[in-house]
């Protein structure tokens, strides 16, 4: 296999963003091509991954992301790649450099100056950010979900405003103070956060505030299309929104958000849902930065256009993969959707399409297979449809085997960034977890 370049130096790969597919990504090509004649680089803004779909369990309290999250540095060392902390600023095309930006302590000192890092192959990674759709107020009174930090502030807000409650009901058993919050966006994020909510709630009372009622809780989940999960068959749909109102969710759909004020949301209706926390979870596009980095096609989402082989349209030793890359098949139809098992599947084609540029050989086109949706209810239900269009349709299923599957998806996760030994051992240990550690993280 080829190796170091003409001019003696190594081949250096750089991929940008550590989420599910860059970091599978540069653990594959760590393993395959060592350090020897190759320099693998990651490069992110975050120190630690953890994976995405578990954002509002951590929200929530009911996961220990100091438990799941996976450091960089230490796995890069485990799997021979370098990591380098830093932001995307921009992209050299002519130079074949990126530059990152600066990073700078909380007071303002600079840490690190803006520096260049050069590439042969450039894979872009950076994953999605909430789509506001120009929504006055969504920026500067809602929150997202988007990394651990994100999740990490709402549940400080949420135990705070918990607190609050408790405190009284201590000082008046007839005050009606209540934790209220709204979420917007009936997909698979907010549905998921609006179970997990009711589930930590139930448990508080066992972790400090005794005088807390769960059922001072009131959680209203607002979507602008007719139904929730769009995504899944409609009577599974259903089955979860019927699930949700029987926990005390306030479901809402047809009812776009107009405004977001500091004390709640406006509907199209003129109705004004109040809340002291409120998320917003209604679709995703590319993060801002991308909008013509480096000359690049972009759609007006600020995602990267990639042809089948997942190189951008204008340059081809720059890949994209995962929610920040727009690929629609040859045959037509939709993009595929920015979910985890895409972002999967892409980083697989890139890394053989990487592999057989440096070997002169021809790359494969991306074929997208979806495996179909689950959505899961925290400890109440677990719904979703598998196969997709592997079968040319899909099978619904719901409770045990839903979960089961559900379980799973983590799992497989564990198993692409680890190796079968360390994935298959931390699934043990997260079963030896539940058993020993709190249910609930609460600071």
């Amino acid at each position: 296999m080829p190796g170091r370049r003409p001019d003696g130096r190594k081949t250096q790969i750089v991929v940008v963003g550590g989420g599910a597919g860059g970091l599978e990504l540069v653990a594959r090509l760590g393993k395959t091509l060592g350090r020897k004649n190759y320099d693998i680089i990651l490069v992110d803004r975050n120190q630690t991954h953890i994976w995405k779909p578990l954002l509002h369990e951590v929200a929530a309290g009911s996961l220990d992301a100091n438990l799941d999250e996976v450091g960089y540095r230490g796995h890069a060392y485990r799997w021979g790649y370098r990591y380098f902390d830093g932001a995307l600023e921009a992209i050299d095309r002519e130079a074949s450099e990126i530059v990152v930006a600066p990073i700078v302590e909380e007071d303002g000192r600079e840490i690190v100056g803006r520096h260049r890092i050069r590439y042969d192959w450039l894979v872009l990674a950076v994953g999605s950010v909430s789509n506001d759709f120009g929504t006055p107020g969504v920026r500067e009174n809602a929150m997202s979900l988007e990394t651990r930090a994100d999740a990490d502030r709402f549940r400080r807000r949420l135990l705070n405003q918990c607190l609050r409650v408790s405190r009284a009901m201590s000082a008046n058993p007839l005050s009606d103070s209540r934790v209220r919050v709204a979420i917007v966006g009936g997909g698979a994020t907010g549905v998921e956060l609006s179970a997990e909510l009711y589930s930590a709630a139930a448990g508080l009372a066992f972790y400090g505030l005794e005088v807390f009622d769960a059922a001072r809780l009131n959680v209203t989940l607002i979507e602008a299309g007719p139904r929730i999960l769009p995504a899944l068959p409609e009577k599974l749909a259903a089955a979860a929104h019927h699930e949700l109102e029987a926990l005390g969710v306030r479901v809402m759909t047809g009812n776009p958000v107009v405004s977001v004020n500091p004390d709640g949301m406006a509907l199209k209706d003129g109705e004004t849902v109040p809340a002291d926390l409120m998320v917003w979870a209604a679709g995703v596009k590319g993060p801002e930065f991308l909008a013509g980095i480096g000359g690049l096609e972009t759609t007006r989402n600020n995602q990267l256009v990639v042809g089948p082989t997942l190189q951008t349209t204008r340059d081809p030793q720059i890949f994209a993969i995962g929610d920040c890359a727009s690929f629609v098949p040859e045959e037509g139809g939709r993009p595929v959707p920015p979910r985890a098992q895409a972002a999967h599947q892409m980083a697989s084609t890139a890394y053989r399409n990487i592999l057989a540029g440096i070997n002169g050989k021809p790359m494969r086109p991306f074929e997208y297979k979806d495996h179909g949706s689950l959505v899961n209810l925290a400890r109440f239900s677990t719904v979703g449809s598998l196969m997709g269009n592997l079968v040319g349709g899909s099978m619904a299923v719901e409770g045990r085997l839903a979960r089961l599957v559900y379980a799973s998806l983590y799992r497989m996760h564990l198993v692409a960034i680890h190796g079968w030994w360390k994935g298959t051992s931390l699934v043990l240990v997260g079963h030896v977890n539940q058993v020993l550690r709190p249910k609930l993280k609460l600071h």
